[in-house]
């Protein structure tokens, strides 16, 4: 205990994670059988959130750009696989197809916009992202219409398991395991060579292109990985619910960019973090008094969380002082 108190003394703010989660899992338990599910879907909401955060984290690890096409990658990719999947083809491999449409678009888009005002200031590469974003909707809407559109889920069992009285189906599972996966992947992925060269290409630009590391190369790279982790949250999401044109942007890139800013920009650990307390806030905005009294409620909590954590850590909760 002693411990304890001498560690909230020297470093109260390095308790500000712990004590986010630990009130967040409090007020859902204690508000009976409806919060104790809303816990379960808020974790698993919160774990695709994670996914949009990731990415957006890699692109801004990666170069300081902040991402708005990231819900783009997503809307292309749950498209594709509608298109494929009308016309019969297997759901694994539309599945695949889909997703490396995400991961083309994520090239298209460095090639054709970023690596041309890759010296560019920050803020003009933010607003071309954003045209990249408003761009694809457009040709969404150009190609269809705004009708909503439904496809099938992976699984179709909706089941499977009932954690703290709530049915969670395959579909939501597949959330979690993908993931999980994920992470594992992404930290494997930065103890190789080429992983460290991005981080290299992060934090000192200058000296990787004079060690003969081209910068420009790796920022196609990171923009791939950030497009296929897109593409993921956009195949995985959209059987879950209708979708129509900017689907993933419209009802998940603000709570990605959330996200992000919560767990650290720089963190892809804190990414996931971030999202799980993000999925939370929202269940309890949804689930509690304040979800009956206003629509919003959700978005409230997570508003307030926000502000609360930023206060405390405006680096975020894995980010770094700069």
């Amino acid at each position: 205990m002693a411990a304890v108190l001498e560690l909230v003394r020297e470093r109260p703010r390095s308790l500000v994670g712990p004590g986010v989660g630990v009130a967040l899992v409090l007020a859902l338990l204690l508000n009976g059988e409806k919060g104790q599910g809303s816990l379960v879907i808020g974790l698993i909401t919160g774990a695709a959130y994670s996914l949009i955060a990731m990415g957006i984290v890699l692109i801004y690890k990666s170069s300081g750009v902040f991402n708005f096409a990231q819900g783009e990658f997503g809307t292309v990719a749950i498209f594709v696989l509608f298109l494929l999947r009308a016309n019969d083809v297997p759901y694994v491999l539309a599945f695949v197809l889909a997703v490396l449409a995400a991961a083309l678009l994520g090239f298209v888009v460095e090639v054709g916009v970023i690596r041309p005002l890759f010296d560019a200031p920050r803020v003009t590469l933010l607003v071309a992202t954003a045209g990249v974003a408003l761009l694809a909707i457009g040709v969404q809407v150009w190609l269809g219409d705004n009708t909503l559109r439904n496809v099938e889920p992976a699984f179709s069992r909706g089941d499977r398991v009932r954690p703290l009285g709530i049915f969670l189906s395959d579909q939501r599972l597949l959330i979690l395991v993908v993931v999980v996966a994920v992470g594992a992947l992404l930290a494997l992925f930065f103890r190789t060579n080429l992983g460290l060269a991005v981080l290299a290409a992060s934090q000192e630009a200058t000296a990787t292109n004079l060690v003969g590391i081209s910068v420009r190369r790796l920022s196609g790279l990171v923009w791939v990985q950030a497009a296929v982790l897109g593409g993921l949250a956009g195949v995985l999401l959209g059987p879950t619910e209708s979708f129509t044109p900017g689907f993933v942007t419209s009802r998940y890139l603000i709570l990605g960019f959330t996200a992000a800013v919560i767990g650290g920009m720089t963190s892809l650990p804190g990414a996931v973090l971030g999202g799980v307390i993000v999925g939370v806030g929202e269940a309890i905005g949804a689930a509690g008094t304040l979800g009956d009294a206003v629509p919003g409620g959700g978005f409230v909590i997570t508003f307030l969380l926000l502000v609360a954590i930023l206060a405390l850590r405006p680096q975020g909760l894995l980010g770094r002082s700069t």
